[in-house]
C-alpha cells in the first residue's frame, strides 16, 4: 500500500497539483475532451493496450490528467495502491460490488448500510441469482460462521447509516482474508483525515465524494481505493460499464481537497459540541454518535479514529409523526436533504431498514449534519423548536 510521505496537511495541499515551474496555475484547470488523437498507429495501439492503467491517455473515458492526477492524490490519502473514480458513491459501491458478486455466489451485507447499497443488492444482484445475506454489523469475528464456500465478498459501513454503529473493522477483515474473499467498506463519513480503513486490513475502500472530500454540495463523484490485488479487477469493470466522472466535478474534487483537513477538524469540534448540548435536553432518550460511549461500537471508535465527523443521529423520546414533523419544519438553520458533508447544517428524519436484525427504540431518530454554522445560533435554533417533541 502506498504510504503517507508528507504530513496529511502538506498532502492535501501540494497533492494533485502542477509542477513547480514558474508562470504556474494554482489549480489545475478544468480538463474537457472526448477524442485523444495520436501521430501514429503503433502509439494508438500501445495506448489502447494500456487503457485500464492509471495514466495512459487513450480516450476521454478512460481518463485525462486531471482524473489522473485526483486518482493519484486520493490513493496517497487512503493510503492504497490505486484509486478508480465513479461518477457517485452509489456507482463505486455497485461496480464494485458487480465485480466480485457474481451469479450463484453468496454476498455478506451488513445490516445497516446505506439504502442504495441494500436497494442495488436487493433489485440487481438478486436477479443475476447472488444470495445476499444480511447479517449483524456488530458480529466481529463471529462472521466466520456466515462464510460459505460460495461467498464472494462482505460489504460493510463504517458507521452505521442512520443508525450510527462502530464495526470492530479489523476483526471484519480479517475473518474476510481469512476466508479468501475481500472486505469493502464504505467510508464517506470519517474520510481518510480520521480513518484509513486499508491500514485496518480492509482490501477495497468506497466513498462518496460528493460530502466531505469535495465539501460544498456542489459535485457528484465516488471513489473505489484498493489494493493491488483488486485494483485491475474493479477498474475493468467501472470502465466496461462505462462510468465516467466530470471534468467540472474533478476540478471542484481537486480544490475541495485542500481544505479538507481544516473542515473535518472544526465540524468534529462542532459536531461534539451540538451533541453534548442535544444530550443534556429533557427530549433526548440517545445519543447516536461515535464519539459518546452510549453509541454502539465506540470502543472501536476510540481504537480506529482520529476523530468523528458532524454527521450523527439523536433518538427522541417518543412522540408523535406530526411533533417530529413540527420539530423539523421549525428549524431556521437546518436544510431537510438526504445528502451530508458540505459546510450547511442538514436535518432528516430516519426510519432504519433492517432485514437481517431488529432495530428496538422505540423513539424517533432524528439524523443531524453539522456543518460550519455558527454552533450559538444552532443551538438557538434548536432549543426555540424542541418543545415541540414534549408529550
Amino acid at each position: 500500500m502506498s504510504p503517507r510521505t508528507l504530513p496529511l496537511q502538506d498532502q492535501l495541499v501540494q497533492a494533485g497539483r502542477p509542477a513547480k515551474i514558474d508562470g504556474r496555475h494554482v489549480n489545475l484547470p478544468i480538463e474537457l475532451g472526448s477524442t485523444i488523437v495520436f501521430d501514429t498507429l503503433e502509439a494508438f495501439e500501445a495506448a489502447r493496450d494500456a487503457r485500464y492503467q492509471t495514466g495512459t491517455m487513450y480516450y476521454g473515458r478512460y481518463g485525462n490528467e486531471a482524473s489522473f492526477q485526483l486518482e493519484h492524490a486520493l490513493a496517497d490519502l487512503d493510503c492504497a495502491d490505486g484509486v478508480t473514480l465513479t461518477s457517485s458513491g452509489v456507482a463505486a459501491i455497485s461496480l464494485t460490488l458487480l465485480t466480485f458478486a457474481l451469479p450463484g455466489t453468496h454476498l455478506l451485507v451488513a445490516d445497516n448500510v446505506y439504502a442504495n447499497t441494500r436497494a442495488f443488492c436487493d433489485k440487481v444482484l438478486t436477479r443475476q441469482k447472488v444470495k445476499v445475506e444480511y447479517f449483524d454489523p456488530m458480529l466481529g469475528n463471529g462472521l466466520a460462521d456466515l462464510i460459505t464456500d460460495d461467498t464472494c465478498a462482505v460489504m460493510f459501513e463504517v458507521p452505521g447509516s442512520g443508525t450510527f454503529e462502530v464495526p470492530d473493522i479489523p476483526a471484519i477483515a480479517a475473518v474476510a482474508s481469512n476466508a479468501g474473499i475481500p472486505s469493502i467498506i464504505d467510508s464517506t463519513w470519517a474520510t481518510p483525515v480520521f480513518c484509513a480503513p486499508l491500514t485496518l486490513g480492509v482490501d477495497v475502500v468506497v466513498a462518496s465524494c460528493s460530502k466531505y472530500l469535495s465539501g460544498h454540495s456542489d459535485c457528484m463523484l465516488g471513489m473505489i481505493a484498493s489494493r493491488d490485488a483488486h485494483h485491475d479487477q474493479i477498474r475493468a469493470t467501472v470502465m466496461a460499464v462505462g462510468d465516467k466522472t466530470g471534468g467540472q466535478e474533478i476540478f471542484l474534487l481537486l480544490r475541495g481537497l485542500r481544505t479538507l483537513k481544516v473542515r473535518m477538524e472544526a465540524i468534529d469540534k462542532a459536531g461534539r459540541e451540538i451533541a453534548r448540548w442535544l444530550a443534556s435536553q429533557p427530549q433526548v432518550k440517545r445519543m447516536l454518535h461515535p464519539a459518546f460511549d452510549s453509541c454502539p461500537g465506540h470502543a472501536h471508535w476510540q481504537r480506529d479514529f482520529s476523530g468523528a465527523a458532524g454527521l450523527f443521529g439523536v433518538v427522541f423520546d417518543p412522540c408523535s409523526d406530526d411533533q417530529v414533523r413540527a420539530f423539523v419544519d421549525a428549524l431556521h438553520h437546518f436544510g431537510i436533504g438526504v445528502s451530508w458533508g458540505g459546510y450547511e447544517s442538514l436535518v432528516l428524519p430516519v426510519t432504519p431498514t433492517r432485514t437481517g436484525t431488529r432495530w428496538d427504540e422505540d423513539g424517533q431518530l432524528v439524523r443531524f449534519n453539522i456543518g460550519l454554522d455558527d454552533t450559538d445560533t444552532l443551538i438557538a435554533d434548536l432549543a426555540a423548536a424542541l418543545p415541540l417533541l414534549n408529550s
